[in-house]
């Protein structure tokens, strides 16, 4: 089994402060987006992710963010089985980011 690549939610933070652009695409539901989003943050709910790919760049770094970090890994394993080498999952989802 891969190790995935992740990110603490305060180096993201770190890392959006000091101005670096990164892609981050939120996996969960419209209600869910609905209360709040990473400022910048792409939507596109995990059950569109087969039909959205072309939306996700396969350069750069894409990391994807859900409630708790459970749904980002399933969308994190199935990039990874498409090909996609760039994606980071975001540990603690927004649960941690809400948290910092």
């Amino acid at each position: 089994m891969n190790t995935r690549r992740t990110i603490e939610p305060s180096e993201l933070k770190r890392r959006l402060d000091a101005g670096e652009t990164l892609l981050i695409v939120d996996v969960r539901e419209d209600d869910e987006v609905a209360q709040g989003m990473i400022p910048g943050a792409k939507h596109i709910a995990m059950g569109t992710i087969p039909d959205r790919l072309s939306e996700i760049p396969t350069e750069g770094e894409v990391v994807l963010v859900c409630r708790s970090g459970n749904r980002s890994g399933r969308v994190y394993d199935f990039l990874e089985a498409q090909g996609y080498a760039n994606t980071i999952n975001m540990n603690g989802g927004m649960l941690a980011w809400e948290a910092l």
